[in-house]
């Protein structure tokens, strides 16, 4: 079981399922490649972010980018990230809400996260999420990209989010 800090009030998170856990190792592998590997920044799988302290929000993205410029990055007493990633990617699950996705995005965004991706393996999309835009769904046969994050990143869904 993992868990997250909303407003110092522990919340525990239900372990992902078979085809979350796919999509994550997906999309970390495609981020590792076309962001990593070429210089681009670091990526991490499932961890905690400190979003505010006093009373303490952590929120755990399933992945999260941050770019060279943001290396090293802080981290608190606990190796949580202080450091607030550029990217990040929530893997949606059966029993997440609308709100409760809803909310996440809007804490991420307002930290200053630059691109929010809402993947959901059951409809196959990913929603991209950026300050100050609509969302924009891609289905399987659109390739999503990560700019202003990671330049040159171009990726079919369909290959993100297998059957």
């Amino acid at each position: 079981m993992d868990y997250e800090l909303h407003n110092g009030e522990l919340i525990v998170t239900a372990p992902f399922n078979s085809s979350q856990a796919r999509g994550l190792a997906r999309f970390l592998a495609h981020l590792s490649v076309h962001g990593e590997q070429r210089g681009y920044g670091e990526v991490y799988g499932t961890v905690g972010i400190v979003l505010r302290r006093y009373p303490d929000h952590l929120r755990a993205p399933n992945a999260a980018f941050l770019t060279t410029a943001q290396l090293p990055p802080q981290t608190s007493p606990e190796g949580y990230l202080v450091t607030i990633p550029e990217l990040v990617v929530e893997v949606r699950s059966k029993n997440d809400t609308q709100p409760e996705i809803d909310e996440k995005v809007n804490d991420y965004l307002a930290a200053g996260v630059l691109l929010v991706w809402v993947a959901d393996p059951g409809a196959r999309t990913v929603t991209a999420h950026q300050p100050g835009q609509a969302p924009v769904v891609f289905t399987t046969t659109d390739t999503l990209t990560a700019l202003p994050v990671i330049p040159g990143f171009a990726v079919l869904v369909g290959d993100l989010l297998p059957v």
